[in-house]
This record gives C-alpha cells, structure tokens and sequence, in this order.
C-alpha cells in the first residue's frame, strides 16, 4: 500500500485532512514493515514514535514479577505508541509487541509536534486519536472493576470476534486477568451455567 493510501484512509477515518498537512505527513513519516513478535518498544526506553497500524496487530504489556501483563491490544486502523513515554519524553513502563506480520506508518514525536502546530486539522487528528484511546481505556478500567472474567472474554469477543484467531490465548487470558487454564473453563461450553 502507498503511503498516499495510507494517509487517505486516515484522513476519510479519523478526521479530513488538507492536501497541504497530507504532503507535510508524506514528507515526515515512513512505511515499515516487521515480524510477528517484534518488539517496538522495550521497557525503559524512550519512545519518540507514534504509529498507525496498517495491517496486523500488536499488544502492550508489562512485566510483573517475571510475567507478562498484556494491557492493550491495537489492530488495523489504530494508532499506537508507548504514550507514557511519548508525551511525558520519559522511559516507559510498557513493551509493545507485534502479535502478526504487521505494516506501519511511523511517525516521529517531532513530525507529530510540528503538523500540530502548522496544521490545525493535523491537531484534531491527534485530540481524536488520543479520546478514542481514553475511551478504550475507560472501557477496560469500567470491565476490571464491574465485570466477572466470563463478562470480559464475552465483551472482548463481541468488540473484536477475530482475537481468538489473531492473538494468543495466553495473552488474552492475562488481558481479562486469569489463568490460561480459568479461560480453557470460559472457553468450554460443558462448564458454563
């Protein structure tokens, strides 16, 4: 896929962007392409890049005495960063890895800061882009607190019915917060009442 595809479909998906921010976004920002289980960002470093995800998929997640804990997952038409590090220009407490062979449009910290400051459509992209994550996040924070483990993987699956075909059952056992064996129970449909 191009890159003026790339842009055009964020521009017809998040908000209408000018022709002059899309050329100044074509200028600053790259298609890359990686494996699945890359890692983009590691734990403790600085991340200065925000990206959109053009296919594939990808997790965050932390580590707590020695385990994964996956806190997000991102799929085609996201955009993803380490965002503790991103805005606050700090290590970050997250790993962000690739769950699929996955396409991206990279984007840096400065490109992002300078297409806000010239292009007001470019800031209203980003306002979007940050409210749609807090929402995400509101509805993740609303399933830990209220939510049996049963009511997170029915939720998850009725927001993303391909995730048992594109992520890994131990990952989606440590997002809704049980063992891989608890979900094995979930999953089975002789142990549900």
């Amino acid at each position: 896929m191009y890159i003026e595809q790339i842009i055009e479909t964020i521009s017809a998906t998040y908000v209408t962007l000018t022709d002059d921010c899309k050329d100044d976004l074509k200028r600053g920002a790259k298609v890359l392409m990686f494996d699945k289980e890359t890692v983009l960002v590691k734990e403790g470093q600085f991340a200065d890049k925000l990206y959109f995800i053009i296919s594939g998929s990808a997790r965050a997640y932390y580590t707590k005495n020695g385990k994964d804990i996956t806190d997000w997952f991102a799929f085609e038409g996201d955009f993803v960063s380490a965002i503790d590090s991103f805005f606050r220009d700090g290590p970050t407490i997250y790993n962000i890895e690739l769950l699929e062979p996955t396409t991206l449009l990279q984007i840096s910290r400065e490109t992002v800061l300078a297409l806000s400051d010239k292009h007001h459509c470019f800031e209203k992209l980003g306002g979007i882009a940050v409210t749609k994550t807090m929402l995400k996040l509101r509805e993740r924070v609303v399933s830990i607190q209220f939510e049996s483990a049963s009511q997170k993987y029915k939720s998850l699956l009725n927001t993303r019915p391909d995730i048992i075909q594109r992520v890994q059952l131990t990952h989606i056992a440590s997002y809704i917060g049980v063992t891989l064996e608890t979900l094995s129970r979930i999953r089975n449909p002789k142990y549900r009442i």
